[in-house]
C-alpha cells in the first residue's frame, strides 16, 4: 500500500464531500485525511484527501469520481513536487518549573503559544505530518493533556495551477487528471 494525495476541484454545493466519501468508503478505503475549503474561484471548493492504496484500485476510484456531476478535475499531487501543511493544537501540561522548557520547545519548532492557563499551555503549530510528529514526541514527556490536528491541505509547486480562472462551476471539464 501507498499514500497518495488528491486534489479535487468540486463544485461547492451541498452533499457533494457525502457523494465523493462514499466512493471510498464503498471501496473499502480508508480516508486519512479530508480538508474542504473554497478556492480562488467563486462556487468551487479544493477537496484535499490522503489515502492508503494500492495504484490500481485508486485509479478506478478517480475514474468514478469523475464521472459525478459536481467533480470538476483530480489531479493526484507528487509529494515531491508540492506543498503539503497541516495545522495542530496541543496543550501541554507546563507548570511554573516546566514552562520555560517548554516554551523553549515552541520557539526551537517555530511553533506559538496561543493560550496561557495556570497548569498547561496551548501551542500552535504547522508543518508537514513529520515535523508534527517529531514535535509531539519532544512535547511527550511534558505530558499532552489534548491534541486535535487539521487535514492536510497541499498545492503543486510552482506556478502552474490546476483550476483555471475562467472555469465556472457551471461547465464541467473536459480535460481530466488523474
Amino acid at each position: 500500500m501507498s499514500r497518495h494525495t488528491l486534489s479535487v476541484l468540486v463544485q461547492d454545493q451541498p452533499g457533494v464531500l457525502a457523494r465523493v466519501a462514499s466512493l471510498f468508503s464503498r471501496r473499502g478505503f480508508n480516508i486519512e485525511s479530508l480538508a474542504v475549503g473554497p478556492t480562488e474561484v467563486p462556487d468551487v471548493s479544493r477537496m484535499t484527501i490522503v489515502v492508503n492504496v494500492e495504484g490500481a484500485p485508486l485509479e478506478q476510484v478517480t475514474k468514478q469520481l469523475n464521472k459525478l456531476i459536481n467533480v470538476l478535475k483530480i489531479v493526484e499531487l507528487d509529494p515531491t513536487a508540492g506543498v503539503s501543511r497541516e495545522i495542530m493544537l496541543v496543550k501541554v501540561k507546563a507548570d511554573v518549573e516546566s514552562r520555560s522548557r517548554v516554551i523553549e520547545v515552541v520557539q526551537l519548532f517555530k511553533a506559538k503559544v496561543v493560550d496561557v492557563a495556570p497548569e498547561a499551555l496551548t501551542i500552535e503549530i504547522t508543518g508537514n505530518p513529520e515535523k508534527l510528529t517529531d514535535f509531539l514526541k519532544v512535547m511527550e514527556p511534558f505530558g499532552i493533556k489534548e491534541l486535535v490536528k487539521s487535514g492536510m491541505v497541499a498545492i503543486g509547486r510552482g506556478s502552474r495551477s490546476i483550476s483555471d480562472r475562467s472555469t465556472r462551476p457551471a461547465e464541467k471539464q473536459g480535460e481530466r487528471t488523474a
